[in-house]
């Protein structure tokens, strides 16, 4: 790696955890982790910034290397050590590379090459099988310590995503419907098990220690219904209708702001008492 590409990656590392996983430039609006390997000869840790795809419960990596056609160096140290650190803004965790192989890698970059046909062309230019990676979480640490500050890191990420939905919705092109369905996917996920454990666990602990709230959680809890129809509802525009349809953006872009208006009154409400619990 040269000594440009080091200086490169630190500026984006340095950014990245700055921000809550918000970079500008040629990553902006991208989805980005942080992967932290040890090295295989060194034993030396490193951290490299790496575009990634939502797979359920685990994350992938693509070891492109921009087309080069030798792996990246992060690749061989992940192969020699496969317990590593993926940050997302959110999350510092530790997880298990797993190197997949077979029907099972090809099945998932050809999902990835559709959602971007660039994937292809490295693969081209590499003139090798480039390797795809499942990140499998052990677990993990929130980077924000103050509860309120970390509810506003997890709503940053989701509305991150919305915005994505939003940004592909306005254009066109042969790879939009699959980018729009890895995208809603990831908010439909996300957002349903965040909802989930703040009704089974948050909003119980806050109506016994503030009853003050109790009309707060309620209108919480209510949305909460009323967000996973509108989740239902974005899923069915998206996967029902042909994405470039004048009709299907209005609808779409509804739909994001009556998600976003719900996370702005849960941080208005919420976030000054849950940092004042931690001070």
């Amino acid at each position: 790696m040269s000594e440009e590409t080091v200086d490169f990656n630190q500026s984006v590392i340095e950014e990245f955890r700055a921000n809550r996983g918000r970079v500008g430039g040629m990553f902006e609006g991208a989805r980005l982790l942080l992967l932290t390997t040890t090295g295989a000869r060194s034993g030396e840790r490193r951290t490299v910034p790496l575009a990634y795809h939502p797979d359920g419960e685990r994350t992938v990596v693509v070891a492109s290397a921009g087309g080069a056609p030798g792996h990246p160096a992060w690749f061989h140290n992940l192969r020699a050590n496969p317990r590593v650190t993926v940050e997302n803004g959110v999350f510092t965790m530790e997880a298990d590379a797993v190197v997949l192989e077979g029907a099972e890698r090809d099945e998932l970059f050809a999902r990835i090459a559709e959602t971007d046909p660039a994937w292809n062309e490295y693969a081209a230019q590499a003139g090798r099988t480039i390797p795809v990676v499942a990140l499998v979480p052990v677990g993990g640490e929130p980077v924000e310590k103050r509860m309120g500050d970390g509810l506003v890191a997890v709503h940053d990420a989701f509305r991150r995503e919305l915005a994505l939905i939003r940004t592909e919705i306005a254009g066109a092109g042969p790879a939009l419907g699959a980018q729009l369905r890895v995208n809603c996917l990831t908010v439909c996920q996300g957002l349903g098990f965040h909802h989930t454990m703040e009704d089974s666990g948050l909003f119980p602990s806050l109506a016994e220690s503030h009853p003050e709230l109790a009309g707060v959680i309620a209108r919480l809890s209510e949305e909460h219904k009323r967000v996973e129809a509108l989740l239902e509802e974005l899923r069915a525009r998206l996967d029902g209708t042909a994405p470039g349809s004048a009709e299907v953006r209005t609808e779409v872009d509804r739909l994001i702001t009556e998600l976003e208006a719900h996370l702005d009154y849960e941080e208005e409400q919420l976030v000054p008492v849950l940092n004042a619990m931690a001070d």
